[in-house]
């Protein structure tokens, strides 16, 4: 499977050569890039992104220097884990054999993976690639949760108070005695929350919330 079209690849790198020769080989699998030669400078740009306000919606992945003059990688690294866009957006670190031990911690804490310089080519935009599809993934699921979100904003309480119970798998006759209502009113709650949560059996709305956790 190949990443969305418009996924985006963001280089951080303080070596001019390779930034270039990175944008050159992602060019070659029909990748979209992004250069920065600094931390400072990724960061600005994410600043003034409107996107990021509220989480990145387009798919991408950064690649990322370990060592860099200022703001180091990882240092960039936490920034982005703080405020949510390093799940988002998977972060493969580009280390020098010195910070290989660095960067596999990074990895235990979240990083995506690390490639060791000088690398395989192959090798890095195969993983440039599945980043990409995991970046896709998450921003979907994200998008599916909030929507889930929206949808059970607009339930009332008592319409909440049956759904609970119908997703326990209790009858209704049980659900109007636990809430003493009647039965009758049970079923309009319940056909309420169905039409709703657009879904049309229990088993739906149950799988449906399990989503949730």
């Amino acid at each position: 499977m190949h990443p969305p079209f418009d996924s985006m690849v963001y280089i951080v790198d303080d070596d001019i050569g390779v930034r270039e020769g990175m944008a050159w080989l992602l060019r070659t699998r029909r990748l979209l890039s992004e250069s920065y030669d600094s931390a400072e400078a990724f960061l600005e740009m994410l600043n003034h992104a409107p996107q990021t306000s509220f989480l990145p919606q387009q798919a991408a992945c950064i690649l990322l220097d370990v060592r860099m003059p200022g703001m180091s990688g990882l240092a960039l690294f936490e920034q982005l884990q703080a405020c949510g866009i390093a799940q988002a957006w998977p972060v493969i670190f580009l280390t020098g054999h010195a910070d290989v031990p660095t960067a596999v911690d990074s990895v235990k804490r979240g990083a995506f993976d690390f490639c060791e310089k000088p690398f395989s080519d192959n090798a890095l935009v195969d993983r440039v690639e599945q980043a990409l599809l995991l970046s896709q993934e998450r921003l979907t699921a994200r998008t599916q949760q909030s929507f889930l979100q929206s949808r059970l904003e607009e339930l009332t309480e008592r319409e909440r108070d049956v759904m609970r119970l119908v997703v326990e798998g209790l009858p209704n006759k049980l659900i109007a005695d636990q809430l003493d209502i009647s039965v009758r009113t049970v079923e309009v709650h319940r056909s309420r929350v169905f039409d709703k949560m657009e879904v049309k059996s229990a088993v739906e709305l149950a799988n449906l919330m399990r989503t949730l956790t």
